[in-house]
Order: structure tokens, then C-alpha cells, then sequence
């Protein structure tokens, strides 16, 4: 153990879970470095930030990958960059594309610049596309350990015409990226990730996975793990003991799929929050022992059901953006001047 892990870690360090993917988003690393960000551990030593996310027990990096962005920032060659990084750093890479010129959330789903629009041309462009990336990473020596195919797709993708008011849509394409993948010269092929959001919300689940599934289109073949976004900020229903519900019912419904939760953050700060906290994760302070504490939880829950695989927090490191588009002020692992704060350490026990 480091010298300097606190107390607090030292009670965290008997939990129970013990997952396969222990990670972070670090997306945005090259945009703080270029910025003049420069990491140090929490006991200040200047250091790359994968090999401070290493020494602290994360295994995987997550990094979002976009079409054809304004600039270049998460295009196919930045994140060819930045897994390179990684492999050096002994960290697996796991890439969530985008499908589009720039975010895609539940409420942004964009068709990329020169894209067509009819399904049957999409789909067989959404095809090249995942084939294309993946060629490109297995000819620079990254085989990425997991890839999403969309990200918190509840809504659908490629908007309009993958929305989910054509779910038989929704399948073609999910099926057409996912060829792409299989079809690819990747050795060895990725787990391949289906991604929606409100993890805790089992409806939400129940519902979206029962519809595209029954077109027959995307068959359960073509994908090997579900993840979820799991935020505690942004609905009070949003408690530890409903993600828990939620993920085993998943278990039980679909069994064999690994589950993952695939983004989560709390704060060191938030003084206005604009939802109330779910009621069990009232004692958590906002704090770096609170986001141990959060992440040891969430954890556990995840470790605890079937299939449950992995655990990673969003953009830990994004110091310039510490708010991670959330009401609370500072969601980070690093404080303002990159220096990592004592949470990161938790990654070892879970």
C-alpha cells in the first residue's frame, strides 16, 4: 500500500466487491494537458495521469469517440493517441462511440455530417464505420477490451431515423454496428457493450431491451454486456437499493450478459443541488472519503449480481469542467491543480 493512503481507505480496503473492470473516463486528459493541467499524485509527485490511474488500482480507461468533430477533439486519431497511452501504462481500453459529430446522450442522438439518413444506407454506413475503427486500432497494435455501440442510447441513435419510435430501426442498426465489429481483424474481439441510462430504473430497462429485442433483428448474440449510467444527482429515486433491483432483474431476465456500470460520479461539492439526494445515500458527505465511500457502495452492488463485471467513474480528472455537467459544483478525483485527491485510492479494493 502507498504511504500515503489515508485511514479512510484502510476501512475501505475489507470490501466485499471485486469486479473485472475497475476504471475511469479519461476522455478529456489530452484537452487539460494541452490546457497546462499537469497531474500529481496525492502526495504530489508529477506524473502522466495513466500511470497515477494505475498505481491507484484502475485497470481500464473509457474514452468517447466521435465522428467527425469540429477541431478533432475525440475523433478516431485522438483516441488512437490516447490508447496508445494506455497499452503503455498496462491499462485495457474500452471505447464508446459516439455516433455523432459531438455528444450523444438521451438527448442528443445527431446524425454525423454526411451521413445518409434512409435506414438501409445507415445502417450500412454505421457498419463501415465500426468495421473501419476497428481495423484502425487492431493495425496500431490495441486490441480495446470493450466496446459500447452508443452511448445511453435509451432514446435510440442516429437521430431521427434510429429513434425509438421505430424500434425495428433501433435493431438494424445496433446489428450493423456490432457486425462491424465481429467483422473486423480485431484478435481478440472486444465485449461488446449496449449502453442506456438510469441504471436504477428497471422499467427503463425492462422496456427498452424487451422492444428492440423482439424485432429479431438484434439477436443476444450480438452484444455480451449491459451497462448503465448511474448518477445520484439527478432524481431522489435514484437510490443504492433501486440500482440493485434494477441490475438483478437485468441478471435474472437476461442471463449470461455482464453487467456494468458504466458511468458514476459524486461530489466533493455541491452547496445547490437541483434534485434531492436519493434517502440512503444521505450519510455520504461531499467529500473524497464521501466518493469513496459512494464508489465502494455502487461497487458492491454491482459485485453482488450476476454477471456484474465492472464499475467506472466519469472524467475523474476533468478539472477545467469539475462540475461533469452536473448542479454540483466538483465532481472530481483530482482537485483543481491535478493533484489526486485521496478517493482515487479506492480503485485497489474494488
Amino acid at each position: 500500500m502507498h504511504s500515503y493512503w489515508p485511514a479512510l481507505f484502510l476501512s475501505l480496503s475489507t470490501a466485499s466487491a471485486s469486479l473485472t473492470y475497475k476504471g475511469v473516463d479519461w476522455s478529456s486528459v489530452t484537452v487539460e494537458e494541452n490546457a497546462g493541467i499537469t497531474y500529481k499524485t496525492a502526495s504530489g509527485a508529477t506524473e502522466p495521469l495513466e500511470k497515477i490511474l494505475a498505481e491507484n488500482g484502475v485497470n481500464t480507461v473509457r474514452q468517447r469517440v466521435w465522428v467527425n468533430p469540429s477541431g478533432g477533439t475525440y475523433n478516431v486519431a485522438y483516441n488512437l493517441a490516447l490508447a496508445k497511452r494506455a497499452k503503455a501504462a498496462g491499462l485495457g481500453v474500452y471505447l464508446d462511440f459516439h455516433f455523432s459529430d459531438t455528444w450523444a446522450d438521451p438527448g442528443h442522438q445527431t446524425i454525423p455530417s454526411g451521413w445518409p439518413t434512409a435506414i438501409d444506407d445507415l445502417a450500412w454506413e454505421l457498419y463501415n464505420y465500426t468495421l473501419d475503427v476497428s481495423n484502425q486500432f487492431q493495425a496500431a497494435g490495441i486490441q480495446p477490451t470493450i466496446m459500447s455501440i452508443g452511448n445511453e442510447i435509451t432514446a435510440g441513435l442516429l437521430w431521427p431515423t434510429g429513434s425509438t419510435s421505430s424500434w425495428a430501426n433501433v435493431a438494424r442498426l445496433l446489428h450493423s454496428a456490432s457486425a462491424g465489429i465481429k467483422d473486423s481483424g480485431l484478435n481478440p474481439k472486444p465485449e461488446i457493450m449496449i449502453h442506456l441510462d438510469n441504471g436504477w430504473n428497471w422499467s427503463t430497462q425492462n422496456n427498452w431491451y424487451t422492444n428492440v429485442l423482439k424485432q429479431g433483428t438484434l439477436t443476444l448474440s450480438d452484444f455480451d454486456m449491459m451497462g448503465v449510467s448511474y448518477y445520484p444527482f439527478y432524481s431522489s429515486s435514484a437510490t443504492l437499493a433501486s440500482l440493485k433491483s434494477s441490475l438483478t432483474n437485468m441478471a435474472n431476465a437476461w442471463p449470461g450478459k455482464q453487467i456494468v456500470v458504466a458511468e458514476t460520479d459524486w461530489p466533493t461539492s455541491c452547496p445547490s443541488p437541483a434534485y434531492a439526494f436519493p434517502s440512503d445515500t444521505k450519510s455520504i458527505p461531499f467529500s473524497a472519503a464521501g466518493q469513496a465511500t459512494w464508489i465502494t457502495d455502487v461497487a458492491n452492488v454491482v459485485a453482488g449480481v450476476n454477471g456484474g463485471a465492472g464499475l467506472f467513474y466519469w472524467e475523474p480528472a476533468w478539472v477545467q469542467n469539475a462540475n461533469l455537467g452536473s448542479s454540483c459544483a466538483d465532481n472530481c478525483m483530482f482537485s483543481s491543480s491535478g493533484t489526486a485527491l485521496s478517493s482515487l485510492a479506492v480503485f485497489e479494493a474494488i
